[in-house]
């Protein structure tokens, strides 16, 4: 801002903020050169500081850092209402996945509820095929123990008829 001469006198005006962190470091760094550059007292740990120039450099540090204070306080609010809009948000996601878990779970318990009713479905349906197949196992085997009843009564007749007609022939054959 001084063109590089540590004894340029510093005016407010001269200092451009473009970058504010950039800037409050520049002032730092310019009170150290000032120090740097100072005369030191013969014998003693004390310096000569320009006081013109240390009273510049602290007014623009006076306007500066409340600048930057400002900043650093809305950037904080900023990050706090970030903060409140990104936990907003996850409250209403994980409000959402548990609606939906809480369907997926009713669609499942519906599921497992239907697969079990449709097991017992079957199972019934089983037994009453099973006892079906009993009793018509059972009209069948009365069914045909009629019929071989029926057809022993035929058969016993044919062989009499039969043996009827042989014995009549025989005694035709005899005659």
């Amino acid at each position: 801002m001084n063109g590089g001469n540590p004894n340029a006198p510093i005016h407010p005006s001269s200092v451009i903020l473009h970058n504010s962190i950039m800037d409050i470091l520049h002032l730092v760094d310019r009170l150290e050169e000032l120090v740097n550059t100072a005369r030191q007292v013969p014998l003693t740990n004390t310096i000569m500081v320009d006081q013109d120039r240390l009273i510049d450099l602290i007014d623009q540090m006076r306007v500066s850092i409340p600048d930057e204070v400002k900043k650093a306080q809305k950037t904080l609010a900023d990050r706090d209402k970030i903060l409140a809009q990104a936990k907003e948000e996850a409250e209403r996601t994980l409000m959402v996945a548990r609606e939906e878990r809480d369907k997926m779970l009713r669609r499942e318990n519906v599921a497992v509820a239907a697969q079990t009713k449709a097991e017992q479905i079957i199972d019934h349906a089983k037994q009453e095929a099973e006892l079906i197949r009993g009793d018509a196992d059972g009209y069948v085997i009365e069914s045909l123990g009629e019929l071989e009843a029926q057809l022993e009564r035929i058969l016993s007749q044919a062989r009499n008829g039969i043996n009827v007609l042989k014995s009549k022939r025989g005694e035709k054959q005899q005659v």
